[in-house]
C-alpha cells in the first residue's frame, strides 16, 4: 500500500494578515485530509526552519499571507531545505509583493497599470503628489491593509500617514484613482479562470471587510462583459501572471471604468485567499474543480526550484 503524501501547511505567521492566514490554511488542511494526505497544521514561528527540517514533509502547503509568508522570505527558507511548495517561487513572490516593482514588470509586458509615485509617507501626508482622486497604499501589504481614498474635494492627504502608530511601512505608493466595477481573474497554471464582478456591500472598495467579512461582498462570476473585455482582462491575468514568473495560482486585480473604458490592473496576488469567502475557490470551482480538488492540484503541481 502506497503511504499518503505527508504535506505541511504553513498558516498564521505574524504579520498583519495573520487572521486572514489562520482562516485560510484551516479549510485548506481539513480539504487535504479529505483528499487522503497526512497533513500537519503549523502556525509559523520564527523557528520556522528548524520545525520543517525536523518534520521533513513531503511538499508545504503556503497558506500564509502579507510579509515573510507571500513575499519570498519562507519560499527561500523552504528552497534551502529542499521541500517541494506550492504558490510561486522566491523572484516571483518578491516581484509581486511590491507594488511597486510589480507595476514596472506587468506595464513592460503590455499590461495597463495606473500612473503612481513612490514616496515616504511623511511626504506623501504634506501636499497632494497627484491630482486628487487618488489612493494611499503601502507598496508592501495585502488584504487592503492601510489603504487611504483620497477624494477629488480633499483640501489635504490623508493626516493618519504623519501619526507615530502607522503600522505598515514608511513607504507608500500614491495612485491615480480609478473609477468603476471591481474585476478579478484567477490564474491556475497556464489557464486563466473565469472572471468575477466584486461588489462590495457597504463599502468604497474591496476592502477588508468586503473581502473577509460574511456579506461583505458579492461576487458574480462570469462577469457580465462584452466578451471582447472579459477575455482581455484573462489575457492581461496571463500575461501579467508570466511575466513576474508566478506558478500554481496567481489572482490579478483590476479597475474598470465603464464611462471612460479604461481598465487597469492595480495587483497580482501570488498568495490568494483561500478562505469560505474567497474568489479564486470559486472561480476554481466554475473550472469544475471543487475545494478538496483544488486543493489536491496545489499539492500535486508542488516543486522546488519555482
Amino acid at each position: 500500500m502506497t503511504q499518503a503524501k505527508h504535506i505541511a501547511v504553513l498558516m498564521g505567521g505574524w504579520s498583519s494578515e495573520r487572521p486572514v492566514s489562520l482562516a485560510s490554511g484551516k479549510p485548506c488542511a481539513a480539504a487535504l485530509r479529505t483528499r487522503g494526505y497526512n497533513v500537519t497544521e503549523i502556525d509559523m514561528d520564527r523557528n520556522i526552519s528548524s520545525v520543517l527540517a525536523e518534520l521533513s514533509p513531503d511538499v508545504v502547503f503556503n497558506a500564509l499571507h502579507g510579509p515573510f509568508g507571500e513575499d519570498g522570505n519562507i519560499q527561500g527558507v523552504i528552497e534551502i531545505l529542499n521541500i517541494p511548495y506550492t504558490h510561486s517561487g522566491v523572484l516571483a513572490s518578491a516581484l509581486a509583493m511590491n507594488k511597486e516593482k510589480a507595476k514596472f514588470v506587468i506595464a513592460a509586458a503590455g499590461v495597463p497599470v495606473a500612473e503612481s509615485r513612490v514616496l515616504h509617507r511623511l511626504q506623501a501626508a504634506e501636499a497632494h503628489v497627484l491630482k486628487p482622486p487618488y489612493v494611499v497604499k503601502p507598496v508592501n501589504e495585502g488584504s487592503s491593509f492601510g489603504v487611504l481614498i483620497v477624494s477629488a474635494e480633499a483640501a489635504h492627504p490623508p493626516q493618519e500617514l504623519y501619526s507615530d502608530e502607522w503600522p505598515y511601512g514608511d513607504i507608500v505608493m500614491v495612485e491615480r484613482y480609478v473609477a468603476g466595477r471591481e474585476l478579478t481573474c484567477g490564474v491556475m497554471g497556464d489557464t486563466a479562470l473565469g472572471v468575477t464582478d466584486i461588489i462590495s456591500q457597504g463599502s468604497p472598495f474591496y476592502d477588508f471587510d468586503a473581502k473577509y467579512a460574511e456579506g461583505g461582498s458579492q461576487h458574480i462570476l462570469p462577469a457580465d462583459l462584452p466578451t471582447a473585455l472579459y477575455e482581455t482582462v484573462q489575457k492581461h491575468a496571463l500575461t501579467a501572471h508570466h511575466a513576474l514568473g508566478c506558478r500554481g495560482i496567481s489572482r490579478a486585480d483590476f479597475r474598470y471604468d465603464e464611462e471612460t473604458q479604461d481598465l487597469i490592473c492595480l495587483e497580482v496576488n501570488t498568495q490568494p485567499g483561500m478562505t469560505p469567502t474567497s474568489l479564486v475557490p470559486e472561480m476554481a470551482a466554475h473550472a469544475g474543480y471543487d475545494f478538496p480538488a483544488l486543493m489536491q492540484w496545489m499539492v500535486e503541481d508542488a516543486s522546488c526550484n519555482r
